[in-house]
């Protein structure tokens, strides 16, 4: 706190306390966004027929606009279906922050005592194939039929986590995804370096608070038409 300033609150949040966690859900969103965008690419890339495809509807729906607008997104909706598959096979936070029991509970037949501390692993879930028929496969199409989404409503699709505790930058991220990814796939077609081929793209992670893609995809821009 500096010199002669008031916090407010219980508190006591000073303007450089509410500065720094701005800062902090800014800086976090944008992050974390570029690594979903990441994974986005990695995942179209090793499979053509799904790039072809999102491209295909991009390109049809942005045709030759200056600006993008929620209308506009609201009609991709194949790739709001390839943003979702890639929270379901690469979640950004495959682990979510513990929970603490309020009270004793016996969940699966396991004791919970009270105050203890749980986290929920949603990878688990992403892969387990009794939620999901080939769980390692990247199938856009496997959410077409079904109305699961991924805010915290369905518990096969936690990327955001739920409830109280749920991702607070949740909104700002899917809009920095989604206007990267138009930009991205209408204005160039995408190719490996080096002569790589689509199964050579190593889809390791980095482990931590948050997973992102072990070894930096590198792809080159190829320019189209639609520039």
């Amino acid at each position: 706190m500096e010199r002669g300033e008031v916090g407010l609150g219980e508190y006591q949040l000073t303007r450089n306390h509410t500065k720094g966690i701005l800062l902090n859900i800014l800086i976090a969103g944008i992050d974390t966004s570029a690594q979903t965008v990441t994974w986005v690419m990695t995942h179209l890339i090793t499979n053509p027929r799904v790039m072809k495809k999102v491209q295909a509807e991009v390109r049809e729906v942005i045709q030759s606009k200056d600006n993008i607008s929620e209308d506009d997104i609201k009609q991709l909706k194949y790739l709001k279906l390839v943003i979702k598959e890639t929270f379901r096979i690469t979640p950004l936070v495959p682990i979510l922050i513990p929970r603490e029991a309020s009270k004793d509970l016996k969940i699966g037949g396991y004791d919970i005592p009270k105050k203890t501390w749980i986290r929920g692993n949603i990878w688990a879930v992403h892969m387990n194939p009794s939620v999901w028929k080939d769980p390692e496969a990247f199938i856009p199409e496997r959410f077409m039929d079904n109305e699961i989404d991924y805010r915290g409503l369905n518990f096969e699709l936690l990327p955001f986590s739920s409830g109280r505790r749920m991702c607070p930058g949740m909104d700002m991220g899917l809009a920095l995804v989604h206007l990267t990814l138009i930009n991205l796939l209408y204005r160039f077609d995408w190719k490996l370096s080096d002569g790589m081929k689509a199964e050579d793209v190593d889809l390791g992670e980095s482990y931590g608070l948050v997973c992102p893609k072990k070894i930096p995809l590198e792809l080159i821009p190829v320019i189209t038409q639609w520039t």
